[in-house]
């Protein structure tokens, strides 16, 4: 179970029994903080540099404060309150770069940026976040332990011991702040078959379950019963009825392989995705926000080494600068790569060989630019295009991925994302020639691994690894 799936779970039932209105209004704070930051610091900003609070300041302090609804609002009180202190104070700060470009892009479109001064517009843009990180950690804080007072903690049991029931108490005992302390199982199988025990207490079967609830004053209850048992979930909601508890249904998964579940419904249909990309919503926004920012800083200032590469690629060996090969992309639809020539042919067909170590096709220059990966940095141009990512899974040619998609479970399922220049799977030690069926089947495991764990940090963590790996590999050739 995804964390993004228990916070849709837990987002009604944060707050305790008999919880004081502090705890609340703190939650309400850490929701309104960004629009109040945001579009309260330009008054104070305007006085300190002697600058006249006019018409125009008003409008964009409305328009920064409205625009902050929609980019800096980091999730629902649930996740605000179980996210760790770097993830939030990551997430405000990228979602506070948005936010930036979007009102960059829309003065440089009205032509109105030139009536503010710059002092206090670049003022607002590197101390607001600041004062919204700190604070929102302070409420943070503040929040979690109003909450985590066990005596208050709303009771719940879990009907049902299943992979997803079990992970889902130990993420609820792990998080106090949640205000839900769970007593226990219920299942018709007994405690030396379900291995829950070193979980939770196994409190009853089934059918016990309505009158332990009445008699002990729960709270809460997570049906988690397998899809065979839906006629069994139907009569004991008809029993519940009986009962003042608040019932979710927890749908066992567990069987399947998913990839970025969540929870969602279309048009009032409850629905759990089970194999979906994770760039839904604003995510996909922040990850073109640093794909171009990463690709242009980068083209920008290799300029004179790509100048160089350029040079001596023509100067090496007759041919073209650029390599473009067909590749899959998103959805496995078929883009063109740029790469440096480092090779003497120009394979683009339906049978591609793979270089190889000692490979006489690669030309001296070439051999150098490969060492270091130094023939990929041209598809900074596709990161731009939009048709790759910095960091992602790695394309392969199209004979390539034609063979493997055969010989690979869940091969295809790599391309819901955009292709990346390097991935969790290069700085796994995945590079070079993939000789065995087995060394393509890690590279995929990889790929699946980021795509199941995919966040901004990560994605940093990778761009990092991929300058060590660059220096320490030899499987590069």
């Amino acid at each position: 179970m995804s964390f993004e799936y228990q916070h849709q779970l837990t987002q009604p039932i944060v707050l305790k029994r008999g919880t004081s209105l502090l705890a609340p209004v703190l939650l309400w704070l850490m929701d309104a903080l960004p629009a109040v930051l945001a579009g309260g610091m330009f008054y104070p900003l305007t006085r300190m540099y002697n600058v006249e609070f006019d018409k125009p300041f008003l409008v964009l302090s409305i328009l920064a404060a409205a625009l902050t609804l929609a980019f800096l609002k980091p999730g629902n009180s649930s996740s605000q309150i179980i996210s760790g202190r770097l993830e939030l104070a990551t997430n405000l700060l990228l979602r506070w770069a948005v936010l930036v470009a979007a009102l960059l892009a829309m003065g440089y479109v009205t032509k109105f940026s030139e009536d503010f001064s710059r002092r206090v517009v670049v003022t607002w843009v590197l101390v607001t976040p600041v004062l919204l990180v700190i604070l929102s950690l302070v409420l943070q804080g503040v929040a979690r332990a109003l909450l985590r007072d066990a005596a208050q903690a709303r009771r719940a049991v879990i009907v049902g011991c299943t992979p997803a029931s079990m992970e889902m108490q130990r993420r609820l005992s792990k998080h106090g702040e949640l205000g839900l302390s769970v007593a226990g199982f219920f299942d018709d199988r007994g405690s030396d078959r379900l291995g829950c025990a070193k979980y939770a207490q196994l409190l009853g079967r089934f059918s016990d379950v309505a009158s332990f609830v009445n008699r002990r004053n729960i709270d809460v209850i997570f049906i988690a019963v397998s899809p065979g048992q839906v006629t069994r979930v139907r009569e004991m909601v008809n029993e519940l009825g009986d009962t003042t508890a608040s019932i979710y249904y927890v749908p066992d998964v567990s069987g399947f392989d998913v990839l970025q579940q969540r929870a969602s419904d279309i048009l009032g249909m409850p629905v759990v995705a089970m194999c979906e990309t994770p760039f839904h919503g604003y995510r996909g926004l922040v990850k073109r926000l640093m794909d171009v920012t990463v690709a242009l800083l980068a083209l920008i200032l290799l300029s004179p080494l790509l100048i160089g590469i350029a040079y001596a690629v023509k100067r090496g060996s007759p041919g073209p600068v650029l390599f473009r090969q067909r590749r899959y992309g998103l959805d496995g639809r078929e883009i063109m790569v740029y790469k440096f020539r480092t090779m003497t042919v120009t394979e683009n067909g339906d049978r591609v060989t793979q270089a190889s170590r000692n490979d006489t096709r690669v030309t001296p220059v070439g051999r150098h630019l490969r060492r270091w990966s130094l023939d990929e940095l041209p598809q900074l141009i596709n990161v731009l295009q939009g048709t790759m990512s910095v960091v992602g899974p790695r394309p392969h040619a199209v004979a390539h991925n034609e063979e493997y998609r055969k010989l690979i479970k869940r091969y295809m399922v790599r391309h819901k994302v955009l292709p990346g220049i390097t991935g969790l799977a290069q700085v796994r030690g995945c590079r070079g020639e993939t000789a065995k069926v087995e060394e393509m089947e890690a590279r995929v495991l990889y790929d699946l691994e980021y795509m199941r764990r995919w966040s901004p940090m990560l994605d940093l963590e990778i761009m990092l690894a991929t300058a060590v790996a660059v220096v320490r590999t030899d499987r590069a050739y």
